[in-house]
């Protein structure tokens, strides 16, 4: 087989590509306009933050069924029983959301007509709306069944407004704060009792505790739509404002040293402080009250937060009945 010849000659133009490449590269861009500049990388990272939607900060299993807390407060509630306990429960909702392609449900009926008469706006939307909804908030879209609720944040009041209402109200005052109580039923429950016996509002920590959800606005039955709530950053330094204005401190702790029915500051101006049901009270707010009063029990270590803020409201509206 004969061999390949090299044609011989010259050979083509490279159409001027090396002519242009022996012309070398441009200069040698400024650092800040590298992409790898790290202040050009600070930049872009914080433009990305600042365009990126609110993410949910917190996801609990709030009423048996799926929800979220946005940063402003606010929740997305989705699942139809938990909708339509929520509605039952008057939690202040802002909007429900129904699928137009949902079959014939009592609970989607019930919802719909609780929100009408809430004058809750209704609006029906396609389904993969209501999907990208729950995926935009971490949720599982499946989840939703048809019905989300968009609940509205929680108006706290200011510790100042509710010692100054507590002062003008006809009875003698009687606050409850909640020290280191992370379970939101826990403290819907407390506020149930609070409300109960004749307590002017609840103070709770703004970090590290439960806040006003929709597990405890049902927990409370309602309560905590005429009770006030102040949301407050510093518990220790609230106890002392208080204490300045005239009220007793009153802990409840299962090392204190006066029983609870031994308790005579009752019918005094009184903030009674309720501890978490693990740790109890923390060593600076111990420290601060005026007294700690331990509830005498048998057979168990312990009583929940709310059992015993409920026992310790009825003792203080007792000794001040018999007082009257």
């Amino acid at each position: 087989m004969p061999s390949k010849r090299t044609k011989k000659g010259p050979t083509k133009g490279s159409g001027g590509k090396g002519r242009r490449a022996l012309e070398g590269k441009k200069g040698t861009l400024p650092a800040e306009k590298r992409h790898w500049y790290a202040d050009k990388q600070r930049a872009r990272a914080a433009e990305r933050a600042q365009n990126r939607p609110t993410r949910p900060v917190r996801v609990t299993d709030d009423l048996h069924g799926a929800s979220v807390r946005n940063r402003d407060g606010s929740e997305l509630l989705i699942g139809r029983n938990p909708v339509v306990e929520a509605l039952r429960a008057k939690v202040p909702a802002t909007r429900l959301l129904l699928s137009n392609s949902l079959d014939p449900d009592d609970r989607i009926a019930e919802a719909a007509q609780l929100a009408g008469q809430q004058g809750i706006a209704i609006a029906e939307v396609a389904r993969p709306e209501l999907d990208r909804r729950c995926e935009r908030h971490g949720l599982p879209k499946a989840a939703h069944q048809g019905l989300i609720l968009q609940v509205r944040p929680y108006e706290y009041e200011t510790a100042e407004n509710l010692l100054d209402e507590a002062k003008k109200g006809e009875t003698t005052p009687l606050v409850v704060a909640l020290d280191g109580v992370t379970d939101p039923h826990n403290l819907g429950a407390v506020a149930r009792s609070a409300a109960a016996f004749g307590a002017n509002g609840l103070l709770v920590p703004e970090r590290r505790a439960a806040g006003v959800t929709t597990a405890a606005w049902k927990a409370s039955a309602g309560t905590l739509a005429r009770l006030p709530v102040a949301q407050i950053v510093n518990l220790t330094r609230t106890l002392k404002q208080y204490q300045e204005a005239g009220f007793f401190v009153a802990g409840l702790d299962a090392d204190g040293d006066t029983r609870l029915d031994q308790l005579e500051l009752a019918t005094e101006p009184l903030v009674v402080v309720v501890g978490s049901e693990g740790r109890g009270l923390s060593r600076l707010v111990r420290e601060t009250c005026d007294v700690v009063v331990s509830i005498p029990i048998h057979g168990v270590e312990s009583l929940n937060a709310s059992v015993a803020a409920g026992v310790a409201l009825y003792e203080v509206a007792r000794r001040r009945t018999a007082a009257e």
